[in-house]
């Protein structure tokens, strides 16, 4: 017994020692953490505000009733998502769809060596990062032993340029890959060569998250994953109006770079989540090469959260400048939208325009109403107001395809760029007058804005 008492103090010193806590409670610390306004957004701090309308219902819809209701903090887009940025997304899914062809042709050529070509290159320049170690047996024990291992999962090269110039395909495999993507000769006109825009889609795996916590079972069993084409459709400017010349805009209005700072359009509600998770994942990549903290979901803003930030802080506005007009003491327009009787042109815009016209709300937004309506990630129910939840409100029934829009456009009324004015489309429909802006969750305590 005698030897028991020294051996106990002996293991309290090395534990103690073995730490700079002192034996007090002080918590596990978790990397380090300064909060980071991403690129292009603006911080919006949450509140309390009145939502609905707050003038007579003109429409008589009856399906906006005021209720006072509170957010939280969120970044916002300060623009709408622009072709230039929305090209982003779909330019690295085409790569990555095409640079995985690439390597598995690598695989079943053994290595590449298929006849040289121009710049020394095969196909085997294509080949999976970790496709040699895997050959040579040089696998870590968690490759070789993890349950959790794919030995599918392979990693993409992209060390090598995608060579997009017919005369220089480097190989007979590369030839055959490539052909892959466009479409056939009968398909194509005016001596172009087409690409087949939907070979490339966005794998979108998601989460019920709400139905997973209420059921308490196998999450398993409330993940989703979907297979989104990711181009825009650009026949919506042909296919939304009849009897009228929109040729150069479903030509170029996506893909030249006159409009690259324009509001991009023809994306569906599934297409705007893709590209949220997508720029979630491109972020927090970059983040965990770097060994960051993550960053939360960049997602489709709610209902609540999206009339709040249009809102600008002024209670009870019409507009996103308060209104009641939609011009200025200088009689000049404050929106891109569909004045007078028809003339579209009135606003000095035909169509859409840049993403950043016009002045921003007190919040630093630009265009809440008129360019563009904006996707956002609630089902539309008349009634909704009155059951929704007064903090941070979300109704997003599964089985209901009807997804709000708001904002009005550049082919509306004055009507549907009010604040409150709730309209929807069905979440598989693109069009030339609906785009989108994403929002993130801030990290962190409201308490914590007053010094960022």
């Amino acid at each position: 017994m005698r030897n028991i008492f020294p051996v106990l103090m002996l293991a309290l010193l090395i534990v103690s020692c073995g730490s700079n806590d002192r034996g007090q409670l002080v918590g596990v610390k978790g990397k380090k953490w300064n909060p980071e306004k991403p690129f292009g957004m603006v911080l919006v701090q949450g509140g309390a505000f009145i939502m609905g309308k707050s003038d007579y219902d003109i429409a008589g819809l009856k399906n906006a009733p005021t209720k006072t209701v509170t957010v939280p903090s969120f970044y916002m887009d300060e623009t709408e998502i622009t072709n230039s940025e929305y090209r982003q997304f779909v330019r690295w899914v085409r790569d990555s769809i095409v640079r995985q062809k690439l390597a598995e042709a690598a695989d079943v050529a053994g290595g590449g060596q298929g006849g040289g070509g121009r710049n020394n290159r095969t196909i085997g320049d294509y080949a999976f990062k970790n496709a040699a170690d895997q050959d040579a047996g040089n696998l870590t024990p968690f490759q070789e032993f993890s349950k959790h291992y794919d030995p599918m999962n392979q990693k993409i090269n992209w060390d090598v340029d995608i060579i997009w110039d017919v005369e220089e395909y480097p190989d007979a495999d590369y030839v055959y890959v490539m052909d892959e993507f466009y479409l056939s000769d009968d398909q194509s006109y005016n001596g172009e060569r087409m690409m087949d825009v939907t070979k490339f889609t966005y794998s979108l795996k998601s989460m019920d998250v709400q139905a997973a916590a209420r059921a308490g079972a196998d999450r398993t069993n409330f993940i989703e994953e979907a297979e989104v084409q990711v181009y825009p459709d650009t026949t919506v400017w042909i296919r939304d109006f009849h009897y009228s010349y929109n040729e150069p805009l479903h030509n170029d209005y996506f893909s030249h770079a006159a409009y690259d700072n324009y509001p991009v359009v023809g994306v569906n509600w599934n297409q705007a989540k893709a590209f949220s998770d997508w720029r979630t994942q491109y972020l927090n990549g970059f983040r965990k090469s770097k060994d960051l903290e993550h960053v939360n979901f960049f997602r489709l803003p709610t209902e609540a959260e999206w009339e709040y930030a249009a809102r600008g802080g002024l209670e009870s506005g019409t507009y996103p400048w308060g209104g009641p007009y939609a011009k200025d003491d200088r009689a000049c327009f404050l929106a891109n939208f569909k004045p007078l009787r028809g003339d579209y042109a009135a606003d000095e815009a035909l169509y859409t325009v840049e993403a950043d016209s016009y002045q921003p709300n007190d919040f630093g937004l630009y265009n809440m109403s008129g360019n563009v309506s904006e996707w956002v990630g609630d089902s539309y129910e008349a009634d909704s107001y009155e059951y929704m939840s007064s903090m941070s409100p979300n109704v997003n029934n599964k089985g209901n395809k009807r997804k709000v829009v708001r904002g009005g456009s550049w082919k509306d009324v004055s009507y549907f760029l009010q604040v409150s004015t709730r309209d929807f489309e069905y979440a598989d429909t693109a069009r030339s007058y609906i785009g989108f802006r994403t929002v993130q969750d801030f990290l962190g305590n409201n308490l914590d804005l007053r010094n960022k």
